[in-house]
């Protein structure tokens, strides 16, 4: 029997498409059903590689008898958070707020009005973990709705009240102030943890805006990102043989992930390597940095450019087995890579990987026994790496790829895609590797052909573009990524289309003091809510205060930083009192807070490639970079700034301008 998600594109919602339970995809469809028949809406949301969406899938959604009890009594909705994030942010706040903690599968059960009155996460076939049993809970709600259907309306209608007032933007009034920014290093600082990097206990997550903001503080703050930065990408949770991170740490070393791989940790993290390698020129950074985006050209691209979302934690145990585990894919007995490599390879190996005959996952990381006598590589780094090493990576890696592999959600985000551009921008850049600055635009390219209609951005594609419309994230990100883009490979292109999708931003989610993250009009969301928590992916506003003072400082547009100065004012509350959630809104306040600065290049790109070069191999996160390549590029630029139109290259070669609160230095000739 297949329901109503036979028809969508979205890989979870298709994953759900036999269930026994009578799913409906988001829309006015079902909540007109749930109006008819007086029923509530149960609200089920998650994606295709989250790992215990596939435990209630298969412990519930699966089973007749809970599917017969949750068709009964109630309108039930499928939604791929990725794919709406603005449902997901609504109903998330009001699990958060009625629970005190968060996560996917969300479960959540509506008013057929779009209001909440219960909800959590996941949640078990029967009583276990302290949790009530799925069943229960839905005749209890179906119960409690017949008997009290009024009540339970009046506090929902209350709630979502709540949430509303919470959500709304508040401002301390004050003028931007540094000490904000001492304040948000002040908090990372105290729950540094310095033996192995990170924040916190265990589970520890990568969280690059943090490391962006520390980057950009005094010498202690950069050695608090660089320390967890070799963490990271010296333990379990970067793959140590074909490259990329996965979602985070259970353990407080690094050692044991959930294995999950997103595309908006392979672009943030390999962002933040490049600026640690700018910072310390180190090679290690560089080589990491290079294996993640080698892993996304890849396994995650596709053949037209644009890059997909994930892949899953879990995977067949075997070709031809019906059995799932996590990790499966990645973990090794000693036996197996004895099996492969010659005695004395083998040795160093596994010396250097710290793979041990019983298994390597730290104490109290496995409570159930999972990777018993498995090995997670890591590097232990200890009297450098052996020359054999690479060689035996290469032979581990082509049998490991004979193994299933983990389930691919192969649809395409236009916000992930802007992050991923970033990436591959900067890094190309940076590294001098061409192929990396193609790679950012060809996916560029494809989100402008396939994702934009009519000047506006959509959400997702794949097999074609979904009817979803784009976001403030996929503005925000896709703009940067353009940015990025510009000065990396300086076709003015980019930066147009950067700026015309910025008024079109402006135009669908702006207000006095930010960006909704959804456009208005949409009468089945129940709230617009203004994003502004950088965690595993940044806020749309942190994003687009950054963006608005870089393109202000690109083409001498002041509109574009007085927009971007009252977004921070907007935020000053959250600044000063909770930095640490914040803080890629802290770089966008560093930046503000900083001398206007430009270096500026006059010539032709041959002659001026090698000090383009130069510029790019330095951190320099506060200095916009532009070149003077061709008359329109002078025109374009010189349009706010008449001093451009005076910038000229020698006779001999190309002239860079350095330019700091709106005054030039001489030009040095090159």
């Amino acid at each position: 029997m297949k329901n109503a998600l036979s028809g969508e594109k979205s890989p979870y919602l298709l994953q759900h498409k036999s269930n026994p339970v009578d799913w409906h995809p988001w829309g006015e469809a079902a909540f007109e059903k749930a109006r008819r028949e007086n029923k509530p809406v149960f609200l089920s949301i998650g994606y295709s590689t989250c790992h215990w969406c596939h435990v209630m899938a298969h412990e519930s959604f699966e089973n007749p008898s809970i599917a017969a009890l949750m068709n009964r009594g109630f309108v039930n909705v499928k939604v791929d958070r990725e794919e709406r994030p603005d449902v997901d942010r609504v109903y998330m706040a009001f699990v958060q707020a009625a629970t005190g903690g968060g996560g996917w599968p969300m479960s959540v059960w509506l008013t057929p009005e779009g209001h909440p009155f219960f909800g959590g996460t996941y949640f078990p076939p029967d009583e276990r973990y302290g949790r009530m049993g799925f069943p229960q809970i839905l005749q209890q709600i179906e119960n409690l709705w017949r008997a009290d259907r009024g009540r339970i309306e009046s506090e929902a209608g209350r709630v979502l009240a709540e949430l509303r007032e919470e959500s709304a933007s508040r401002s301390s009034g004050d003028s931007l102030d540094m000490k904000w920014l001492e304040g948000g290093r002040s908090a990372f600082a105290s729950a540094f943890d310095a033996r192995n990097g990170g924040f916190g206990g265990a589970p520890k997550f990568p969280r690059p805006s943090a490391l962006n903001f520390l980057m950009r503080g005094d010498e202690e703050s950069r050695q608090m990102a660089l320390t967890t930065l070799r963490a990271m990408s010296s333990g379990g949770m970067c793959d140590q043989l074909g490259g990329g991170f996965h979602r985070y740490s259970v353990d407080e070393f690094w050692h044991v992930p959930h294995f999950e791989k997103m595309l908006y940790d392979q672009a943030q993290i390999a962002v933040s390597l490049v600026e640690a390698w700018q910072i310390t020129k180190d090679p290690f950074f560089e080589t990491t940095a290079r294996s993640t985006l080698d892993y996304v050209l890849r396994d995650m691209t596709h053949p037209s450019g644009g890059f997909y979302s994930a892949e899953d934690a879990d995977s067949l145990l075997a070709p031809g087995s019906d059995e799932h585990a996590e990790g499966a894919f990645y973990v090794w007995t000693r036996r197996e890579i004895e099996a492969l490599l010659s005695a004395e390879d083998a040795r160093a190996f596994c010396e250097y990987h710290g793979v041990k005959e019983d298994g390597n996952a730290p104490e109290g990381s496995d409570p159930h026994g999972e990777f018993t006598g498995k090995n997670i590589l890591i590097e232990i780094r200890e009297g450098g790496e052996p020359g054999s090493l690479a060689a035996s990576r290469e032979i581990l890696l082509a049998r490991r790829n004979l193994r299933p592999r983990p389930h691919l959600d192969d649809k395409i985000l236009t916000a992930w895609n802007g992050l991923m551009i970033s990436a591959f921008a900067r890094a190309g850049r940076a590294f001098g590797e061409q192929r990396y600055v193609a790679a950012a635009a060809r996916a560029a390219d494809f989100v402008m052909e396939q994702l934009c209609r009519d000047g506006d951005l959509l959400r997702s594609w794949r097999d074609g573009a979904s009817n979803i419309p784009g976001f403030a994230e996929d503005y925000a990100f896709f703009i940067q990524g353009l940015i990025d883009l510009y000065e990396a490979d300086f076709q003015i292109r980019f930066l147009e289309m950067a700026i015309e999708l910025q008024q079109r931003q402006d135009a669908l989610f702006r207000d006095g003091d930010g960006y909704f993250s959804s456009r208005a009009g949409d009468p089945l969301v129940p709230l617009r809510m203004k994003d502004d928590y950088d965690g595993a992916e940044p806020s749309a506003n942190s994003v687009s205060a950054l963006n608005l003072l870089r393109l202000s400082r690109l083409i001498g547009e002041p509109s574009y930083e007085e927009s971007a100065r009252k977004i921070l004012e907007s935020h000053s509350i959250q600044m000063d009192r909770i930095p640490s959630a914040v803080p890629q809104m802290l770089v966008a306040l560093d930046f503000a807070l900083s001398p206007p600065s430009q270096s500026v290049v006059a010539g032709s790109r041959n002659d001026a490639e090698p000090l383009l070069a130069e510029l790019s191999q330095k951190f320099r996160p506060h200095t916009a970079v532009i070149l003077l390549d061709s008359p329109e590029a002078v025109e374009f630029f010189g349009r706010n700034n008449p001093a451009i139109r005076e910038m000229k290259p020698s006779k001999s070669g190309s002239r860079l301008y350095l330019c700091e609160n709106f005054v030039c230095q001489a030009p040095v000739a090159f």
